[in-house]
């Protein structure tokens, strides 16, 4: 039993990998990152393959993960209906505020992003690189859902992100604790957080927690190029992210009881 979980367990590892290198990865460097033999790494990757899980590239023998796991994942979060009830919601956020709105969702990893929004029709449009995990530790959404943690373990998803160690993120980077709990509660106090130039040069962001009672299930921001948020115009844009934040959570009690209704009555 012991073994066939390992075994699972791997599988999932290698599939988690994968998912964050879309480019394809070379069997060494796998077998480096998961910390096995390459022979056992080869066998992994091997079995998802046949399984049609993962792909080999023909040219240069590296291995990605094929469109299967993005198909699965789509059908769930259809399933969800999040898209259905959430996006107006977004949509409307984005347009206000003329900025790029997004919603991510806590998983056992962090935040993932799944829905997003382009409210800017004119000028300078914020476009960021399309990615699936949002860096918590230089993000208004990192912030909005970390301030809801225990303060150690806020302060330990934010190292392990990259606190204090990355040399990636903008000009206004946080990287000592400190300055980061303070951010943490300042958050606390106004009901949302910021991210001025700290994940990239010239950006803005404002996030709010997306809550279901007392869990905390996601985050929904907006963020863009940064003369659209002055001193003056953050404290706004700031209420009118939280007022979003509060209007998702009251729909999701209801996708969540539609969802168990519709399961007891099939």
């Amino acid at each position: 039993m012991r073994l066939v979980k390992s075994l699972v367990e791997r599988c999932f590892d290698l599939i988690t990998l994968l998912s964050e290198n879309a480019g394809a990865m070379p069997l060494g460097e796998i077998s480096r990152r998961l910390d096995v033999p390459k022979s056992a790494a080869h066998r992994l990757v091997t079995t998802l393959c046949d399984l049609g899980w993962a792909e080999q590239d023909a040219d240069s023998g590296f291995y990605r993960l094929s469109l299967r796991l993005a198909v699965v994942g789509q059908r769930l979060l259809v399933g969800t209906r999040i898209p259905d009830i959430c996006q107006p919601i977004l949509d409307r956020l984005a347009s206000t505020t003329e900025g790029l709105g997004r919603i991510a969702i806590v998983d056992p990893d962090g935040l993932t992003w799944i829905a997003h929004s382009q409210g800017a029709r004119t000028g300078l449009i914020y476009q960021p690189e399309l990615v699936a995990k949002v860096p918590l530790h230089m993000t208004a959404n990192g912030k909005a859902w970390l301030a809801t943690l225990d303060r150690d373990e806020a302060l330990a998803r934010a190292v392990a992100s990259g606190l204090g160690t990355s040399d990636v993120g903008g000009p206004r980077v946080i990287t000592t604790k400190q300055t980061f709990s303070a951010a943490l509660d300042e958050t606390q106090e106004r009901g949302w957080a910021t991210a001025i130039e700290e994940a990239e040069p010239g950006v803005a962001a404002v996030a709010a927690a997306i809550r279901v009672g007392e869990q905390v299930v996601g985050t929904v921001s907006v963020a863009g190029p940064i003369h659209r948020f002055s001193p003056i115009v953050v404290p706004r844009v700031g209420e009118q992210v939280k007022a979003t934040a509060q209007e998702l959570s009251a729909l999701w009690p209801y996708r969540i009881t539609s969802s168990v209704r519709q399961a007891t009555t099939a």
